[in-house]
């Protein structure tokens, strides 16, 4: 007899930077805390709500700009807050 293994279903999630869907572990999650902070978790294991972009700095300045993650997110993000995730996904780049 044949069995029929499920194959495991990969979770995709949608960068907001460049709106390709991509499977959920490629992408970096931006998290809005229960506090109301803004931060990169890169992780995926923060509580909050979640959006995500590709690790990419040119993702999160298209996501900047169209502010894709403030909506997403529900919150209004301040510039500095943007600076300091560019600064963090740029330093990540690079590691």
């Amino acid at each position: 007899m044949e069995q029929n293994k499920k194959q495991k279903k990969i979770p995709l999630r949608q960068c907001l930077g460049c709106n390709e869907h991509k499977p959920k572990k490629e992408l970096l999650r931006v998290v809005r805390t229960p506090e109301g902070e803004v931060v990169l978790d890169f992780t995926g294991k923060k509580s909050g709500r979640g959006a995500y972009i590709c690790y990419s700095a040119k993702c999160l300045k298209k996501a900047r700009k169209s502010r894709r993650i403030e909506s997403n997110l529900e919150i209004g993000i301040p510039e500095e807050i943007y600076d300091k995730m560019e600064s963090e996904l740029e330093e990540y780049e690079r590691a």
